[in-house]
């Protein structure tokens, strides 16, 4: 008895003690990280959702043209019109509405590629070895 008691007190002279301040902050660091990359992913998904299709959107900038460092000219497109919009520091003014057809055979931006679903891009991501 004496030989298992002289075994079980050097082992627990040698368990290493914990610094649990260092430990609480390690932890609160780690799930911090963690929620920054929750926002971060949240805001990349909504960046890049609004890029896909405008869909159903009336209002829609054509063109823009840098005039000087705060002035632009804008070609703006709404209802089947065309606007020609100067802003700059005063304000904004219409410049030229275009009447009759709209060309957009040039300016019509190319179709975007389709986005898989979830489900396929996990059966591709399985397949590949």
């Amino acid at each position: 008895m004496l030989t298992v008691l002289a075994l079980a007190a050097p082992a627990a002279a040698a368990a290493p003690e914990i610094n649990v301040g260092a430990e609480l902050v390690r932890v609160v660091l780690s799930l911090a990280g963690i929620i920054a990359l929750i926002f971060a992913a949240g805001w990349l998904s909504k960046r890049l959702a609004g890029r896909a299709t405008p869909g159903g959107r009336r209002i829609r900038c054509v063109e823009t043209l840098a005039i000087g460092a705060r002035d632009r000219v804008l070609l703006i497109e709404a209802n089947g019109k065309r606007l020609l919009v100067g802003v700059g520091q005063g304000g904004m003014r219409t410049l030229h509405v275009y009447n009759g057809e709209i060309d957009t055979a040039h300016d019509a931006p190319p179709p975007a590629a389709p986005v898989p679903a979830f489900g396929e891009l996990l059966a591709r991501w399985k397949r590949t070895p």
